[in-house]
C-alpha cells in the first residue's frame, strides 16, 4: 500500500467534511523580515515596533496577510494540491493581529459542492478557520477552488452552492484590543491622509509597478509551505508555465497600494476576491483602489474604509474594472474587495 498522498480529487469530498490540517506553524520575525525581501510593502505598524506601540499594539504585529498566507499554506495539500485554480474568497475576517511567537493551526470545512458541466473538474467551497497556540482564532475565510476529478466516470455529487455575504458588516470587524490612533504620527507613516480625506467613489491611482519573477514568486510559496503543484513544477501545467500563486498578487498589490493609502494600515477582513486571470512570471504588476464605503468604529480615532483593491497586468491609468459586456478589462488579474482601519 502506497506511504505516498496524491492530495484529494472533486469525488473525494463530501458535504459537510472537516479536515484537519497538518503542520501546525510558528509565525517568526523572519517571516517579516523574507515578507519585506519579497514585496515593496513600507506600512508603519509591521515594520516599526515603535510605531506599532505607539497606537497600543506590543508586541508589533506582522503584515495581516503573512498570517493569511500560512493559514491558507496548511488547507493547499488537502483542499487544492490537484487544482486548476482558486477562484475566490468570502467573509475573511482577522480576529486580532498576529505576532513573532503565535503558532497557527488550521481545519476546513466543505460547505459546498458543484461538479463542472465538462465533467472533469468541480468547485470545491470550503470555509478555513486559523487557531492561535491557544486555541483562540486568529482569522477565518471562505474559498472555492476548481479541482480535477480523478475519474471522469464518477457519478456528480447533488450540486450545492453556500451563500456568502456580499460582504462583512461594518459592526462586525474585529478591532485589535488596544488600537488607539489618536496620537498618530503621521510623518512617521508617510502620509497625512485621515478617514475624512477619502470619499466614497474616489479612485487612487497607486503608481508603481513591480516584475514579478520565477524565483521570488516559488520562494514565497514555499516559505508559506503552499505545495499546490501548479506554481513549482512546469510538467503540471499543458502549457509548461508555472502558475503565479494568487496570493502573490494579493500582497504585491497590497504593498503597491501603501503610495495612496500608507495610513491603511490594518487588514480587519477580506470581503471578496477573485483572482481574474492567471499570472506569470515577466508580468508586470501595477494597482489602483477605489473607495467602497466607510464607517467609524468603537476604537479612538479609528475609523475604517472598504476599499477595492485591483491588480493589472500593466498600468491601467483609465482605472477600468471591466467593461461595457460586464466581464473583466483585459489586463486584471485580482479584484479584491477588503476592509483596512485608517487614523481619523
Amino acid at each position: 500500500m502506497s506511504k505516498t498522498n496524491p492530495g484529494n480529487f472533486f469525488e473525494d469530498f463530501t458535504l459537510g467534511q472537516v479536515i484537519e490540517h497538518a503542520t501546525p506553524r510558528t509565525v517568526t520575525d523572519g517571516d517579516r523580515a523574507l515578507y519585506g525581501a519579497l514585496y515593496p510593502t513600507r506600512f508603519a505598524i509591521p515594520s516599526s515596533a515603535e510605531f506599532a506601540a505607539s497606537v497600543g499594539l506590543t508586541p508589533a504585529p506582522v503584515e495581516d496577510l503573512v498570517a493569511f498566507h500560512i493559514a491558507f499554506g496548511k488547507t493547499v495539500p488537502d483542499v487544492s494540491l490537484n487544482a486548476v485554480a482558486n477562484l475566490g474568497y468570502a467573509e475573511c475576517r482577522f480576529h486580532r493581529p498576529i505576532v513573532a511567537g503565535d503558532t497557527l493551526s488550521t481545519t476546513s470545512e466543505v460547505i459546498g459542492l458543484k461538479q463542472n458541466s465538462n465533467g472533469k473538474t468541480g468547485v470545491v467551497y470550503v470555509r478555513s478557520t486559523a487557531t492561535d497556540q491557544h486555541g483562540e482564532v486568529a482569522l477565518e475565510w471562505a474559498r472555492w477552488v476548481m479541482v480535477h476529478k480523478r475519474d471522469q466516470d464518477a457519478p456528480a455529487p447533488e450540486p450545492v452552492v453556500p451563500e456568502l455575504k456580499p460582504f462583512v458588516p461594518a459592526e462586525e470587524l474585529v478591532i485589535p484590543a488596544g488600537l488607539d490612533f489618536t496620537s498618530y504620527d503621521f510623518a512617521a507613516a508617510g502620509e497625512p491622509h485621515r478617514f475624512d480625506d477619502y470619499t466614497v467613489g474616489e479612485k487612487i491611482d497607486h503608481v508603481d509597478g513591480v516584475t514579478l519573477s520565477e524565483s521570488e514568486h516559488m520562494m514565497a510559496t514555499r516559505l508559506w509551505q503552499n505545495t499546490a503543484k501548479v506554481h513549482f513544477n512546469v510538467e503540471a501545467r499543458p502549457d509548461g508555465r508555472r502558475l503565479i500563486y494568487g496570493g502573490h498578487v494579493i500582497s504585491m498589490a497590497r504593498a503597491l497600494s501603501f503610495n495612496g493609502l500608507a495610513n491603511a494600515q490594518l487588514i480587519a477582513a477580506i470581503n471578496a476576491g477573485s483572482h481574474t486571470a492567471p499570472a506569470f512570471a515577466g508580468d508586470t504588476v501595477y494597482a489602483w483602489s477605489e473607495v467602497l464605503d466607510k464607517a467609524e468604529t468603537s476604537a479612538p480615532g479609528v475609523g475604517a474604509l472598504r476599499l477595492r483593491l485591483v491588480a493589472t497586468k500593466g498600468r491601467d491609468t483609465s482605472m477600468t474594472l471591466r467593461g461595457e459586456d460586464g466581464t473583466y478589462a483585459p489586463g486584471v488579474l485580482l479584484d479584491l474587495d477588503y476592509w483596512a482601519l485608517v487614523p481619523r
